[in-house]
């Protein structure tokens, strides 16, 4: 399929990989685009690695698989890069983009890849705004700003939607996200 995007989303359970893959899947839906957002797991507990997908298009995709050759891959837990291989499949010209104090530059000569790569320190970001560590939706703005696939705004109107759904009686949560979204989109490097 000749206009599909992928991005596959690295995590440890309990950081919301799914939670990202899922959300930023409703917000490209709503800008028109076809979607697929899922996770790949089985019975991994809190703090074990998993895999988070999103296939973009503006066609219908029919593609029902994992992610093997991903445009983005997106690193929720810097800790993953010794353990587990996150760039697996990611072509010279692709973007890895990576929670961490570290500078983009250094992080790219350690770990020998010639694409593009972009750091963010989400955790602090999410310990700042959400008042606990939580980097899915600072990461997902990062992504936002890194690839453009769609435009903040419409990144912040649907996630704050999908938040007042799901937090309705926790009204500092809400806002806490759309601060990390919006502060990640400035911050990232």
């Amino acid at each position: 399929m000749e206009d599909l995007f992928e991005i596959r989303w690295h995590g440890r359970g309990g950081q919301g990989a799914k939670t990202a893959a899922l959300l930023f899947g409703e917000v490209l839906a709503a800008s028109g685009k076809y979607i697929q957002a899922f996770p790949e797991y089985g019975p991994e507990r809190m703090g074990a690695p998993i895999q988070s997908f999103n296939r973009i298009s503006s066609l219908p995709i029919t593609l029902h698989c994992g992610v093997e050759k991903p445009n983005v891959v997106v690193v929720l837990d810097s800790s993953l890069l010794d353990t587990v291989d996150v760039s697996g499949g990611l072509s010279e010209d692709g973007t890895l983009l990576v929670n961490t104090d570290e500078e983009a530059i250094v992080l790219k000569k350690k770990l020998g890849f010639k694409g593009k790569v972009f750091t963010l320190d989400a955790s602090k970001i999410s310990r700042e705004t959400i008042g606990r560590e939580m980097p899915n939706t600072p990461m997902m703005g990062a992504l936002v700003k890194a690839t453009g696939l769609v435009n903040l705004e419409t990144v912040l109107q649907k996630a704050r939607i999908t938040l007042e759904e799901k937090f309705r009686d926790k009204p500092e949560v809400i806002e806490g996200n759309i601060r990390a979204i919006e502060r990640a989109y400035q911050e990232v490097k």
